[in-house]
């Protein structure tokens, strides 16, 4: 048995576990059985108490609470709890935020801010200050805090959070050191490392202390910690990351990589790649002029389409959005929840476009201004794997003059072309762009078995055409307002997993091929397949919306096709059970998220819209949808897995 299959066979065991094993800063968490995964949406009391992590924007990992935690004994009052950002601007956003929700709901109430600026002991010029702008609120209203920490992905980072508690710890001394009788953080008087100043109504001279709300003292906390300096010797000394202070290197190689400019980019370049010494050339994205100017990273992937839609929202008349096809669910809520609203186009079929033209036919005879803002879509979709006629949506936006906002994190860059229709490309970098697990992040670009890891970000990047019409009304917003809040120590593991994703995607793309032909063949879609098949349809892009699909897949010099059809599939079956047999039954990692190098699976709808299964299946997302992110094992290994999970299904059919 290989050491990967073992890893997959004990991780079945390990509910709440992080997805990789043995991974601090992971970005998935075990969630192995279909039962597990329906007590943990109900809030059961054996789930809950089993997650030691979590998918980050729905999981507050432990070491932002345990910072949250010191907060709130530190600046809070009593009844007050915290949220904590990297800037200013984010938290005051997030006071917008909660503010208009309150008054919507005909309560408002007091939302206060502080900014905590934590220094190294040392003064040491490789460790820099760092930030928080906290935002506090009373103790009831978490849930509204809480939506815009999910749905716009702004909040800091695992590694942000675990660098400041190691900041913190130096100032508090040994773990033994007594805390003061009143909770908080010692604090030498006069001692310029902390500072803090309030940004709204200051709490009393004498707060009433709020104790750590997630158990044992602070001192206990912040031992727990792994020695950084130990953590980023080893990783620098064996040439695996660039060292922290070179992290805008680290950033501008990403911005090189996406923008398609890099003449040598092969893990041995690394070296170079975000130096002045790299060697540019013409984008491969498609579109002539494109430059890592053009790109922006951001902190997660949500950010990035966050971003875009407050990027529309700030340089074009404002006006309802569209939502073209079943996207991921913060996607749609971002549309609903900032600005004036949003049609959605919840099946994101052809004949779909031809009621958004009438719509927006409608709408232009109603106003002077485009009848809509902006158009956004996934290429393909998230979980149904639709790809749009992207061709056909660009001339409606160029007659009816709205943007057009691609997300291509599933189809990616290396399979498909997709900025020549977009105004704005986003994409998240912690699926497959990185594949360890264990970094967020994102980009938004403009239109004109590997390795585990030990540590997680979730980054995003945006994408803007500079041959977009309105790419210099966009250019200019960014350059005048765009403030980088991606943390330099993820970027430093983002840009290390990044090396060589594209020969990770080509294997991954013949991978999942392989699986997705064998599930085919033994499903109710093929019209030769066996008696008592269970499956009934295999969602992937070779089968699903090929023609459109095909519009955008990049093709050779010779205009053959070079792309594949990525790493991700979904599959509906026969009957619920069968649903939860094959799901059970699946050799591999079960958790949230995609785009790994090793094998994922989930039930989607389950874990994505618990609350809402009758809306999600009147679009065509069913209940007992399983989707899976295939990863880089052996093909044979991986053919044997899915083997067994059907047969499982397919015992439960027959019954």
């Amino acid at each position: 048995m290989s050491a990967t299959t073992t890893i997959q066979n004990d991780q079945q065991h390990t509910l709440g576990s992080p997805v990789p094993p043995f991974t601090a800063h992971a970005i998935s968490v075990s969630l192995p059985t279909w039962r597990d995964n329906v007590d943990y949406e109900e809030g059961d009391k054996r789930v809950i108490d089993a997650m030691m992590t979590g998918y980050p924007r729905f999981f507050i990992h432990r070491t932002i609470q345990q910072l949250a935690s010191i907060c709130e004994q530190r600046f809070g009052v009593q009844g007050e709890r915290c949220m904590l950002f990297p800037a200013r601007r984010i938290a005051e956003q997030c006071r917008e935020f909660m503010m208009d929700r309150s008054t919507k709901e005909g309560s408002p109430f007091p939302i206060r801010l502080v900014q905590f600026t934590i220094c190294p002991e040392d003064n040491e010029p490789s460790t820099p200050c760092r930030e928080l702008h906290i935002v506090f609120f009373p103790s009831d209203r978490f849930s509204v805090a809480k939506q815009f920490w999910q749905h716009t992905g702004l909040g800091i980072s695992s590694r942000y959070a675990e660098r400041c508690l190691s900041m913190l710890h130096e100032q508090f001394g040994s773990p033994e050191s007594p805390l003061p009788t009143n909770g908080r953080p010692p604090v030498k008087p006069g001692n310029r490392h902390y500072s803090a100043k309030s940004l709204g109504k200051s709490p009393p001279h004498s707060p009433v202390t709020v104790h750590a709300r997630y158990g044992g003292s602070i001192a206990e906390q912040t031992a727990e910690l792994l020695s950084k300096d130990h953590l980023n010797y080893v990783e620098e000394r064996y040439g695996r990351n660039m060292p922290l202070e070179s992290a805008a290197a680290a950033k501008r190689a990403m911005r090189r990589r996406i923008a398609g400019v890099l003449v040598r980019d092969t893990p041995s370049d690394w070296s170079t790649a975000g130096s002045t010494e790299a060697q540019l050339g013409p984008s491969t994205r498609g579109v002539e002029g494109v430059t890592e100017d053009d790109v922006f990273l951001y902190p997660t992937g949500m950010s990035a389409i966050w971003g875009a839609h407050q990027l529309a929202l700030a340089v074009r008349p404002i006006a309802k959005s569209v939502c073209f096809g079943f996207p991921y669910t913060d996607t749609l809520k971002i549309l609903e929840k900032w600005g004036p609203g949003c049609h959605f186009f919840g099946h994101g079929l052809d004949a779909d476009i031809d009621e958004l033209e009438k719509l927006l036919e409608m709408e232009s005879q109603l106003s002077e201004g485009p009848p809509i803002l902006a158009l956004f879509t996934e290429f393909p979709s998230n979980p149904l794997l639709r790809s749009a006629d992207l061709p056909r949506l660009r001339q409606l936006a160029d007659v009816y003059d709205f943007l057009i906002v691609v997300d291509e994190t599933i189809g990616n860059f290396v399979n498909v072309e997709v900025l020549p229709y977009a105004d704005i490309v986003v994409s998240s970098l912690s699926k497959i762009f990185s594949g360890d697990a264990n970094v967020m992040g994102g980009r938004r670009a403009r239109s004109s078995l590997a390795r585990t890891a030990s540590c997680l970000t979730l980054d995003f990047s945006l994408v803007l055409n500079p041959k977009g019409r309105h790419y210099s009304a966009l250019k200019a917003h960014m350059a005048a307002h765009f403030e980088d809040t991606y943390f330099d120590e993820d970027a430093i593991y983002m840009e290390r997993n990044s090396r060589d994703f594209r020969r990770r995607i080509r294997i991954i793309d013949d991978n999942t091929l392989a699986v997705c032909s064998f599930l085919r063949g033994r499903s109710l879609a093929d019209t030769a397949h066996p008696p008592g098949s269970a499956i009934k349809e295999v969602y992937y892009p070779k089968w699903i919306t090929r023609h459109n699909y095909e519009k955008c897949r990049v093709s050779g010099p010779e205009g053959q096709p070079t792309g594949g059809y990525g790493g991700l599939f979904s599959l509906t079956f026969t009957s619920m059970e069968a649903s939860k047999a094959f799901f059970d039954a699946l050799p591999c990692m079960k958790g949230p998220s995609l785009g790994t190098n090793f094998t994922l699976a989930c039930p989607y709808t389950i874990l994505a819209h618990y609350t809402e299964l009758h809306w999600a299946a009147s679009w065509g997302v069913e209940a007992g949808l399983v989707r899976v992110s295939v990863g880089m094992e052996e093909r044979e290994t991986l053919l044997k897995g899915f083997e067994k999970a059907v047969l499982a299904a397919e015992a439960v059919a027959q019954q």
